[in-house]
């Protein structure tokens, strides 16, 4: 039965990490192809956070399957191999943090905000993001790991090779009290306020008698609106696996079928919002249609070349000398 759940864990997560590469790599394509990212430094931010997505799909999915215990490492090397998931999961949050200051900064000082918030700096915000993310990410290799495993590992030879397992390396101390309410719950709650803010705003604008700054205020709404929606799904898709260490942590015995449930659920999040920018931000929406026209007509350029190479008359004319 256990055998059973871990196929069905591995091919789930197999399918979620192609859809997370093929949807993260269609945002950024889209968002470079219709100058996004340089007109408007809210896609910057939601640039960094499909690359966050994508390196789920690429990355941290193939690390999680590993470190279920189908691969040997150090102690060291195992704790840098779990390290690499809270790392994308911080950059995701980060983001996710920047882009809601940046929608502020558009309601709040919408007279300033072109002159204060420039693409070049936006991308130093992008760079400070992912740093500080490796920063938190990779605090457990500076210690902060389960001590009965570290002291039972170190104790034999520094060479040794363990079968690495994320629940037997991480200490929940750190995984509930630091990667949870610290640096996920915090800058979540601080995200919410912000958008709090932002359609607090936005309604006091929009019942104002200021016609001219209306047209303004409605983009604002429509666009808040999906990163909101981005925010949310955000939330309900990782809550549950950190409950799940919450009751770890506290001692309770949980399945090893709901675990994967919560991993799974975690990381289908990264393929959920490439899905969100499709149906609600048009500026991508378009993007993705040009794309698709493009490779149609990359399709049939190149069917319509195999024909004409492959035409008994082109043929005759090539050995004719034509």
């Amino acid at each position: 039965m256990a055998d059973r759940a871990e196929l069905v864990y591995t091919v789930l997560e197999v399918v979620i990490a192609a859809a997370c590469c093929l949807g993260n790599v269609l945002v950024v394509w889209a968002l470079w192809l219709c100058g996004a990212m340089r007109r408007q430094p809210t896609f910057c931010f939601i640039a960094s956070l499909a690359v966050a997505d994508f390196l789920v799909g690429a990355v941290a999915i193939p690390v999680a399957i590993l470190v279920d215990g189908h691969v040997r490492a150090t102690f060291h090397g195992c704790v840098a191999l779990c390290s690499v998931v809270i790392v994308l999961t911080q950059a995701s949050v980060h983001s996710l943090l920047a882009i809601a200051l940046d929608r502020f900064l558009r309601v709040y000082i919408p007279l300033r905000y072109k002159k204060l918030v420039t693409p070049s700096r936006s991308w130093c915000v992008v760079i400070g993001c992912w740093m500080g993310a490796c920063f938190l990410g990779s605090v457990p290799l500076l210690g902060w790991t389960n001590p009965q495993s570290a002291s039972y590992y170190t104790s034999s030879s520094s060479s040794s090779s363990i079968s690495c397992q994320f629940m037997v390396v991480m200490s929940m101390s750190y995984m509930v009290f630091f990667n949870f309410v610290s640096c996920s719950l915090v800058p979540m709650l601080c995200t919410s306020a912000l958008y709090a803010y932002i359609f607090w705003r936005i309604s006091r604008q929009l019942h104002s008698r200021e016609v001219v700054s209306k047209h303004y205020y409605r983009r604002e709404l429509s666009l808040a609106r999906s990163l909101v929606l981005v925010l949310a799904l955000f939330a309900i898709c990782w809550l549950p696996i950190h409950l799940l260490n919450v009751a770890t942590y506290w001692g309770w015995q949980v399945p090893q079928g709901l675990v994967y449930m919560g991993i799974i659920l975690s990381h289908a999040n990264s393929a959920v919002n490439p899905v969100v920018y499709t149906f609600k931000v048009p500026r991508i929406q378009k993007a993705y249609v040009r794309i698709l026209r493009r490779c149609t007509l990359w399709s049939c350029r190149d069917n319509n070349q195999e024909q004409i190479g492959s035409s008994p008359d082109n043929t005759a004319n090539v050995v004719r000398g034509y």
